[in-house]
């Protein structure tokens, strides 16, 4: 278990029902680079890596049509 998976499971018990936006997500992410600025890569990957999730699912769509 990675250190990171206390906050993501503390993160899924107390919010894990409630439903946001990719907006409200955002302004949290910059908030908190606001207040924590030794975080910024992290968070910038994180978010570039959640805005390109898709892309990755579309690129193995096309490896596994080029492998039949």
């Amino acid at each position: 278990m990675y250190f990171t998976d206390r906050g993501i499971e503390e993160l899924d018990e107390r919010r894990g029902d409630e439903q946001v936006t990719l907006g409200w997500l955002s302004e949290q992410m910059r908030r908190f680079v606001d207040l924590n600025p030794e975080f910024e890569t992290s968070v910038e990957r994180l978010a570039t890596w959640l805005a390109r999730t898709d892309d990755d699912a579309d690129a193995d769509d096309d490896v596994e049509a080029e492998d039949a």
